[in-house]
């Protein structure tokens, strides 16, 4: 069933590596543009409705372009914009209400130890040690970048919605390559296009954007001292921190395995405290620079790992093997008669 060539194999690889970091660095932007917008006056819960809708609007003639898909996988649609793109926003932003920012990002970055757990205890497949010392060694680093040690002063509560965050992450990683799996497989571009449409339905329902002061937008917002106008940010949070993000991030994982995307995809916390030390003049510290080592040899371990068996077999597990389809928490029946033929990938 492989029919592809080690060449090919190999440049679809190099393909996934390449747009997986353009996507780290692409969400680690995120928080940078959207600090000004809330030191102005928006709320958290408006800049993420407005980060989600927006992307959303753009995205609406792609999704209109691949209609079909709605007949095709509606499950895993609504699992990708209740779990990857609603459910994380909304996990992270509540935890960060009761928990420091750093600790809360440190555990909802456990998103791919969790998948690795998933893959081996649940589906019980095997996953490469690469893998496995890529992600032990990037969440260590991680715990340096956020500084973990600073902030410990944990609320139950906070930290039960930072792992909703993490878990929600699995989905995305898990939901992103169900796509193209089975029978039936859809385009990932339709992913992200739909995936962003639900996720901005829920998210009104929760947020109530009309309660929030818009014309914060026509005015200016203050980064590290300069003055600029707030739709700057606002549009690069749109366009760059989620539309580019989610797009090339969800054809990441469809090159790569979910275990070795998520892993790459731990950057996003070294990227985003390296603009806001540029960009926003919060500086960096030995540890962060320590830690910031510590995420990109991780990411770079998880990616070089060899396959272990046949090589006719080498594209899916070259990294960490995962398995056929699993059964996401929504869209289950759905993928649930996917044949586990061959061992298949499932953010």
């Amino acid at each position: 069933m492989h029919s592809s060539t080690p060449s090919s194999r190999s440049s679809a690889r190099s393909l996934g590596l390449t747009l997986a970091l353009v996507s780290a660095f692409a969400f680690g932007g995120s928080g940078t543009a959207a600090k000004p917008l809330i030191e102005a006056g928006l709320s958290s819960q408006h800049v993420v409705w407005l980060r989600v809708a927006g992307a959303a609007l753009v995205l609406l003639p792609l999704a209109w372009r691949h209609r079909a898909a709605v007949l095709q996988r509606p499950g895993v649609l609504i699992g990708f914009g209740l779990l990857a793109v609603a459910g994380v926003q909304a996990c992270y932003f509540a935890a960060i209400a009761r928990i420091p920012v750093g600790v809360a990002l440190l555990i909802e970055y456990l998103g791919p130890p969790l998948l690795l757990g998933y893959v081996k205890f649940v589906q019980r497949r095997p996953i490469s040690r690469g893998a496995a010392v890529g992600a032990a060694v990037a969440v260590g680093g991680l715990a340096c970048v956020v500084e973990v040690w600073n902030g410990l002063g944990f609320d139950p509560l906070g930290v039960l919605f930072a792992l909703g965050a993490a878990c929600c992450q699995v989905g995305y990683f898990v939901l992103a390559d169900a796509g193209r799996r089975g029978e039936r497989p859809i385009d990932p571009l339709a992913v992200s296009a739909f995936g962003l449409l639900i996720g901005a339905v829920v998210l009104t329902a929760f947020t109530r954007p009309w309660t929030a002061d818009w014309g914060v937008l026509a005015g200016q917002v203050t980064m590290n001292g300069h003055h600029l106008p707030a739709l700057l940010p606002a549009a690069w949070m749109v366009l760059v921190a989620t539309v580019l993000a989610y797009l090339t991030g969800v054809v990441a994982v469809q090159h790569l395995s979910p275990p070795v995307a998520g892993v790459v995809a731990n950057l996003e916390a070294v990227v985003a405290t390296v603009l806001a030390w540029v960009l926003l003049g919060e500086h960096l510290g030995l540890p962060q620079l320590v830690g910031g080592a510590m995420v990109l040899a991780g990411a770079f371990a998880a990616q070089s790992s060899k396959p272990a068996d046949d090589p006719a077999r080498a594209l899916d597990q070259a990294v960490a093997v995962t398995g056929s389809d699993p059964l996401p928490p929504t869209g289950a029946d759905e993928l649930r008669d996917q044949r586990p033929v061959q061992p298949n990938q499932s953010r």
